[in-house]
C-alpha cells in the first residue's frame, strides 16, 4: 500500500513540475471541457493569499462560500451574544441554492468562453 502512495506522490510532484498546476481535471482532460469544479483548488489557493478577484475568476463559488461562511457565523455570534435570535439569518436553503446557480452558471460561461470564443478563463498560475 506504501508504495502506491509514493508512486501517486512522485507523480503528483512531476507533474507540478511540468506543467506549474496540480494534477488535471479527469474530466478536461477526457472531453476537452471545464467540469463545475474545474479552477476550485486554485481558487482557494488565491483567496488564502489575498487574491480575491482572480479566485473570484477562477471559481466564484470558493469566495461566495467563504463570504456566506462569515456572515453566517457572525449573525450566530451576534445573535447569542446579544440574545436576538432575529440576527441570525439561517437560511441555508437560499444559501444552497444560490451557491448551485453559481456552479452551474460559472460552468456553463467558462465552457462558452471556451469553446465559442477561444478564450482559456482559467490558465494555470
Amino acid at each position: 500500500m506504501g508504495d502506491h502512495v509514493e508512486m501517486v506522490e512522485t507523480i503528483k510532484i512531476l507533474w507540478q513540475m511540468l506543467t506549474g498546476q496540480g494534477i488535471p481535471c479527469p474530466f478536461k482532460f477526457l472531453t476537452g471541457l471545464y467540469c463545475p469544479g474545474c479552477g476550485g483548488t486554485r481558487a482557494v489557493w488565491l483567496l488564502l493569499t489575498g487574491h480575491i478577484f482572480l479566485s473570484i475568476q477562477y471559481h466564484p463559488l470558493v469566495f461566495y462560500t467563504a463570504f456566506m461562511a462569515a456572515v453566517e457565523l457572525i449573525g450566530y455570534g451576534l445573535a447569542k451574544k446579544l440574545r436576538r435570535p432575529g440576527l441570525y439569518l439561517g437560511r441555508y436553503g437560499l444559501v444552497v441554492s444560490v451557491g448551485v446557480a453559481i456552479v452551474l452558471v460559472n460552468w456553463i460561461f467558462k465552457n462558452y468562453m471556451l469553446v465559442a470564443r477561444g478564450v482559456d478563463l482559467l490558465p494555470p498560475l
